[in-house]
Parts: C-alpha cells; sequence; structure tokens
C-alpha cells in the first residue's frame, strides 16, 4: 500500500510570529495560514469604523509589468479603459475568460509609461500568472513579486494621522484610487490610497524588514492590528464582492453588478467582449443583490433564497453587521427579482425565513 500524500505546508507571512505574540486565532486561506481575529471580529471591525485598524494582506499577489507599453498590452484582457490611466492613478477591473466569466478582480497601478504593478487575489495567484504570461507580449515582462514584498493595509479615519509621520510626502494629497512611491525606514516603498473596507486609508508596500518595523510602529500608535474575519465582514457592509463566492469564471461582470467596469463603447477588442455585447443588448439570467434579513436569523454562504415557494436563487456571502445592527448578505436572483423592496425567503435548516432586497452598499461612510 502506497503511503498518503503529504499535504503541502500552509504558506505564511514575514509578519507570522507576530501573531503568534498577539495570541492571534489562525485560520487557512486559499493555502495560507493566517489570523482570523486578534481581540475579537467585532472590536476589530469596531475599530476600522471608528479608528483606525491595521491588516496583513501579504498573502494578496503582487506582480509587475515592465517594458514596451505595459497598459497598452494588458487592454485586451480587461473590460476597462486602461487608456486613460496615468502615472499615480490606479484602476479597479477584472480578468475575464472568453466566455466574459471572471477569473479574477484586480487594482492596476500605473507606475510610469513602461511600469505598472498589479495586485491580485492569493487563491488565483499562480492561475493568473500564467494566464496574463501566455496573453502578453514578449515586448512586455511580467515579474512576480508576491513573495518578497509585505503588503499591509491601513483602514479608517485615523489613517493619515498615523502614516503620516513616516513618510515626506503630504498624504493629504494623495487621493482616493491614487498612489506614489517614497521611503518608510529608509526603505523604499509603494503606498495607495486603496482598500477593501468601505473606509479611507493606505496599502502598503515595502520589503519584509520594513515591513515588520512598519507593523510594530503602528501598533504602538494604537493601531488595531485585524483579522480576515474583520476584512470580511467589512468588505460586506461596502458590498464589496469577494471572489470565489460573490463571483467567479462562471459569472459576467454584468450578473455580479459590475457592469461600471464594462466600457464597450470606450474601447476595441477584449476578451470576453462578445458575451458581454450579448448580454447587455439581450439581458442576463441572474442579478447579485443586496439582501436584508427581517429577523434575527443569518443568512450565509450557498443558502438557497425562494420566492412565492420556488427556488430562485442562492446566498453568496452573509453576516450580521456589526455597524448597522441587522443580518446582511449578498446573493442572486433573478433580474426580475431584484430591486430594492423585494420580499424573499431565505432556508436557513429547512426553515424559510423573510427577507428582502435591499440597496448597496449597505454602509456608506460619511
Amino acid at each position: 500500500m502506497s503511503a498518503s500524500p503529504i499535504p503541502p505546508q500552509p504558506r505564511r507571512s514575514p509578519l507570522f510570529s507576530r501573531y503568534s505574540d498577539l495570541g492571534a486565532k489562525l485560520t487557512s486561506f486559499s493555502g495560507w495560514e493566517m489570523p482570523l481575529q486578534f481581540q475579537g471580529i467585532r472590536q476589530e471591525h469596531q475599530a476600522v469604523r471608528q479608528q483606525v485598524g491595521v491588516f496583513d494582506i501579504s498573502h494578496m499577489g503582487k506582480f509587475i509589468l515592465r517594458g514596451g507599453n505595459p497598459l497598452e498590452a494588458l487592454d485586451p484582457l480587461v473590460p476597462s479603459d486602461l487608456s486613460r490611466l496615468k502615472p499615480g492613478k490606479a484602476r479597479y477591473t477584472l480578468l475575464l475568460n472568453p466566455e466574459g466569466g471572471i477569473l479574477d478582480d484586480l487594482i492596476v497601478y500605473c507606475q510610469a509609461d513602461d511600469e505598472v504593478v498589479l495586485i491580485v487575489n492569493a487563491a488565483t495567484r499562480e492561475r493568473d500568472h500564467d494566464w496574463l504570461q501566455a496573453h502578453l507580449p514578449e515586448t512586455t515582462h511580467l515579474s512576480d513579486r508576491s513573495d518578497s514584498q509585505v503588503l499591509l493595509a491601513l483602514q479608517g479615519q485615523l489613517a493619515q494621522s498615523v502614516l503620516q509621520p513616516l513618510v515626506d510626502t503630504n498624504l493629504a494629497q494623495l487621493s482616493v484610487f491614487n498612489h506614489c512611491q517614497t521611503e518608510i525606514f529608509g526603505h523604499p516603498a509603494f503606498i495607495a490610497r486603496t482598500g477593501y473596507t468601505g473606509e479611507d486609508g493606505f496599502e502598503i508596500m515595502l520589503p519584509p524588514e520594513a515591513g515588520l518595523h512598519l507593523w510594530d510602529y503602528l501598533l504602538e500608535r494604537e493601531a488595531v492590528p485585524c483579522g480576515l474575519g474583520a476584512r470580511d465582514t467589512l468588505r460586506l457592509e461596502a458590498a464589496l464582492p469577494l471572489y470565489g463566492q460573490d463571483m467567479n469564471e462562471e459569472t459576467t461582470p454584468l450578473e455580479a453588478g459590475l457592469d461600471w467596469l464594462v466600457h464597450l463603447k470606450r474601447k476595441g477588442d477584449f476578451i470576453g467582449r462578445s458575451i458581454l455585447e450579448h448580454q447587455a443588448a439581450e439581458g442576463w439570467p441572474r442579478q447579485l443583490v443586496g439582501i436584508a434579513m427581517l429577523g434575527r436569523s443569518i443568512a450565509r454562504h450557498d443558502y438557497s433564497l425562494w420566492h412565492e415557494g420556488t427556488s430562485v436563487g442562492y446566498v453568496t456571502s452573509g453576516a450580521p453587521s456589526p455597524t448597522l445592527g441587522i443580518n446582511i448578505a449578498l446573493g442572486y436572483v433573478p433580474p426580475g427579482l431584484s430591486h430594492p423592496g423585494q420580499a424573499l425567503e431565505v432556508e436557513i435548516r429547512g426553515k424559510r425565513h423573510p427577507a428582502e432586497v435591499v440597496k448597496t452598499p449597505f454602509y456608506r461612510r460619511g
């Protein structure tokens, strides 16, 4: 009898030792051993909404495109028009397959005319790399810096005041979805005014040694360490979709409510365009919507959605909202049932519980 294969060891961030020091509760996520929570999901969630929190997101994929015209090379692979993206600016967009399905969502940061940074999801890092490598021209070189850089997300209304003393750049002049190169503790650092929480904040990429120092510095200045649990409830309140859960390669951007990323009139051909053109003209079979439970029940991933005795869709994400004090969810229903106020039911352990479609985002910062 052959021996059972040894499971691969989980990947760990350069900050892993800090998790143990803080007594973090760990979880497996896309092959990584990551903190689920430190003090508790609710406390960490509220820290970001009311003050400032810091997340280690070093598991995210970090690519650099150099040579030729990287934006021009990338443009046929995404549905968004990249031609107007200038150095210092960023755009959220999608990689699509020929069927119009979403291979991944990513942020494109234009560093210079001949250099672009891409931040992609951890679960799709290798697949994204291979897809890009297969479709980019030889004049554009793709490099993967995922394992050589720490990525921290400092999020919350106090993020700017906490980070500003470390850098010469005037962060007040760094608008949302803008970014810059600077130095932190004598090391080169990339700072972007982006995030995944619905709050103001920054994502900071720098070498591991400086990343460890930065983590310690931020905690000394009362930034609250946050795990994946709070990251999930924060992004859900802001109705920010999670790849692999709210969308995947079987989902088109129009179905996922990401039609604002599809620029059919502004750009030429791109992978998946014909499918999206057809859907834009003829309609699509399902729509991602926001859902509010009308009682204390909690909708969870894969729970079925019902209307007038018929199963009509399913929940993709769901959780209690610490900010709003209600239970919220995202899910797919037919377009005819996607209007705010539409009554639905969520089946939970064989019983159906009342809910309704609501406008998203559930939470928008003041």
